[in-house]
Order: structure tokens, then C-alpha cells, then sequence
């Protein structure tokens, strides 16, 4: 992660991804990375076209932020092409903006979803621009999901760069089993942030609404910069048609940031979280 990547900002020309790309400057900022502004086209005739726009926003970004960004226009889909940009490019983080759930544009909060669940790369969905220079209050939900360890990667990451406090923000849970599952969760995350020396809190779900419901309300009531979440592992039709929980968390009502991760099955072997310790 110390190695100089590039932050991917894909951008349908609409005000939402000028609002990424705001982000993506003051985080480059910040880790010392380039951009990289990704327009895709459905035909190579649009090529040309979509070329000097982007060349035109690369200019005012940088008459502005003095940071050029790279340009990129591939023919494809946002469902799959975003992903493999990422890879080709090295990125180490996708900024997009989306228009929340019922937005008339493409990148709805469930389509948000199925692109972002195309790519090893962590993206941040964002609905407004930036309101401060930086991250400083992250909140970090901690449910029953195995793959809520897999989190603990990225705050040590954004904790490198942006000296951030968290905010961790325990579901309440009935059930006997999956109560035992969130105190594992919670045990060895706060076993990680002590050893890593980071900043946080605890604070508990109060079990009345949804979790995800309740993480939005705490999010907000916190004036927090960013919200941390994994993706469903192995999410199917159901989950894009029925909405995961994280889909209603990206296209908060709050328009609070989110930090998506998706999980990687190498991480588990035989049931268990062999790579991270737990």
C-alpha cells in the first residue's frame, strides 16, 4: 500500500462525478496519488467525443487543484469494464458517485452495487462533494459476517494517512449464535486497533430497527465523514432485486460517504479466516 498507485474516477459527465472527482483530488492529496478519470462508451464512435470532454475536465482540475488526471475512454460496461480498469491501472481505490436508490441516472444505489462488487479494489460512493479536507470520523460496523475482519486491512489504512478516529458500532442481536459471532467480530477488532494504536469507540446498536437503518441514523448523528462496509459474499439476483443492506448504506439518505469492500475468498480456507489470524 506504501507503493504510488492511482485512484480510478469513473465519470458519466453528470454533477455526481464532478463530486468524485473533488474527492479523489483531496485523497490524492493526501496519499500522494495520481487520478485516473474513466469515461466509458457503449460504441468506438463515441470515442473522440468523450476524449475532449475529459481532457477538458483534466485541464480545470488541474487550473484548479494543480493535479492532472490521466484520462482513460474504453468502450464497455460499467458492470464489468470499471473492475478490469482497476486492475489494469493498478488503481488502489475507486471513487464513484451514484444518485442514490431512486436516482434517474446509471449508477443507481443497486446498480452502485453490481459494479462494485466486479472488482478487488475498494470503492468509495460518494453523493456530495467533500465537506472537510479529510477523513476524521469513520464509522465501522461490526455484525455476525465472517468477512467483517477483512475491514480491519483498510482501517489501518485509512488510519495511516488520515490519523482518523473510529467508530465502532456493534449490531444487537437476539439470536444466542450469531450474538457469539458479533463478540468474536468485536474481539478481534479492537484486539487489532490496540495493537495498531488507533483511536476508536464502541458503541452499541439499539436493536429496535435494521441494522444497517441504525447504522445510517448513528452515522449521522456522529457527523461522520465515512462509513466502512463489506459486500455481500457470493451475492446473487435476490440481493440487487431485494437490496442488500450495504445497497441502502451506499444511497444513504444522509449522503455520509461509504467505503466498500468486497471480500476475498482466498482469505478463507475450510471455514476459517486463516490469512487474518481469526
Amino acid at each position: 500500500m506504501d507503493k504510488k498507485k492511482t485512484i480510478l474516477v469513473p465519470t458519466d459527465f453528470t454533477v455526481v462525478g464532478g463530486y468524485a472527482l473533488e474527492h479523489a483530488v483531496k485523497v490524492a492529496k493526501i496519499m500522494k496519488n495520481e487520478i485516473t478519470l474513466l469515461h466509458i462508451v457503449k460504441d468506438e464512435k463515441e470515442i473522440p467525443e468523450a476524449e475532449k470532454k475529459c481532457h477538458k475536465i483534466a485541464d480545470d482540475t488541474f487550473e484548479h487543484h494543480y493535479i492532472k488526471p490521466n484520462i482513460m475512454v474504453r468502450p464497455g460496461s460499467i458492470f464489468t469494464t470499471i473492475g478490469e480498469v482497476a486492475s489494469e491501472v493498478d488503481a488502489n481505490l475507486v471513487i464513484m458517485g451514484t444518485h442514490g436508490i431512486r436516482g434517474m441516472q446509471k449508477l443507481t444505489g443497486s446498480w452502485a452495487l453490481k459494479v462494485i462488487v466486479s472488482s478487488k479494489v475498494p470503492f468509495v460512493i460518494v453523493q456530495e462533494p467533500p465537506t472537510t479536507n479529510k477523513f476524521e470520523k469513520v464509522v465501522f460496523p461490526v455484525d455476525f459476517r465472517k468477512e467483517t475482519k477483512e475491514k480491519n486491512i483498510w482501517v489501518n489504512y485509512l488510519a495511516q494517512y488520515y490519523k482518523c478516529k473510529f467508530y465502532i458500532f456493534k449490531q444487537d442481536i437476539k439470536d444466542k449464535v450469531f450474538r457469539t459471532r458479533v463478540m468474536s467480530n468485536l474481539t478481534f477488532t479492537k484486539k487489532y486497533l490496540d495493537s495498531k494504536n488507533i483511536e476508536y469507540e464502541i458503541h452499541t446498536a439499539p436493536g429496535k430497527k435494521k441494522f444497517y437503518a441504525e447504522t445510517i441514523q448513528f452515522a449521522h448523528d456522529i457527523h461522520a465523514d465515512l462509513i466502512l462496509v463489506m459486500t455481500t459474499r457470493d451475492i446473487g439476483l435476490a440481493d440487487y432485486m431485494l437490496g442488500a443492506e450495504e445497497q441502502k448504506i451506499i444511497a444513504n439518505n444522509a449522503k455520509i460517504p461509504v467505503m466498500c469492500i468486497n471480500p476475498r475468498p482466498e482469505l478463507f480456507i475450510s471455514g476459517g479466516f486463516s490469512a487474518m489470524g481469526g
